[in-house]
């Protein structure tokens, strides 16, 4: 197994039995690691509020539904 340097890539190389091409820079490898972890727990933070504010709504549409009963028993 060899690696043959990606011409004008610091850093890649190409594996010459399976043609994968593969960074060598652990620097740019932790900090695109960071970056994704940091998006995939903002992608999740979204989830929890669009879950609370579904929740939310639908204890609001409740509350509406019981004070409509109420207002009109009362009648």
């Amino acid at each position: 197994m060899g690696y043959l340097p990606i011409k004008d890539k610091d850093g890649w190389w190409k594996d010459t039995t399976s043609g994968c091409i593969e960074s060598t820079d652990k620097h740019a490898y932790d900090k695109y690691m960071k970056t994704y972890y940091a998006d995939q727990r903002e992608k999740g933070e979204q989830i929890a509020l669009q879950n609370e504010v579904s929740e939310l709504k639908s204890e609001m549409s409740e509350i509406k539904t019981l004070l409509l009963t109420l207002v009109q028993d009362k009648k």
